[in-house]
């Protein structure tokens, strides 16, 4: 550990925003991985190069698969995303879309449709979790699926190692490997 101290210790956080006007943010959960069986929550927020706010939080209940934590996940980040829409907008910069990447395919398709995608595995998911739902109706955000190998918020769940670390710490920062 010391050893990659010393070794990034003058590696850059690079912040920028590309011409886009959308906030991206990346959201995934590691299921049952705390003692006490609950999941953990990583996410952050890109405005085009590195994040600009980083997420890292156990979640507060007990969560019945792991779909249902990506649920939670989406859920506890939806309202710093909807803060951070309302605080751009109000330094007069325009906000064109909110997005949020996760990498579980049923948990979109329950944020995205609702109770419509509901079903008799997924009944035991409480109702006040379809905030996501509202919020993606009301046009405040979208949800989009992203495939793992892009799931940059895993540095914020789960251990990596190698490659994987050293990609997904690049993007993080906003750093171009490439770049002298």
């Amino acid at each position: 550990m010391v050893k990659y101290l010393e070794a990034t210790s003058k590696m850059p956080l690079i912040l920028s925003a590309d011409d886009s006007d959308c906030l991206y943010w990346y959201a995934d959960s590691a299921f049952a991985v705390h003692p006490n069986m609950r999941s953990h929550n990583g996410a952050g927020l890109t405005l085009g190069r590195g994040f600009a706010i980083s997420i890292s939080s156990g979640q507060k209940l007990n969560t019945g698969s792991s779909t249902h934590a990506e649920l939670v996940c989406v859920s506890d980040i939806l309202p710093m995303s909807q803060w951070v829409q309302l605080f751009v907008l109000s330094q007069g910069r325009p906000v064109t879309r909110n997005v949020i990447y996760q990498d579980n395919e049923s948990a979109e398709l329950l944020e995205v449709n609702g109770k419509r995608s509901s079903s008799k595995r997924t009944r035991h998911i409480n109702i006040c979790y379809f905030l996501v739902t509202d919020s993606i109706v009301k046009e405040e955000c979208k949800v989009k699926w992203i495939s793992r190998d892009y799931m940059f918020a895993d540095y914020f769940t789960k251990a990596q190692q190698g490659s994987d670390f050293h990609v997904m710490r690049d993007f993080i920062m906003g750093v171009n490997p490439f770049e002298e």
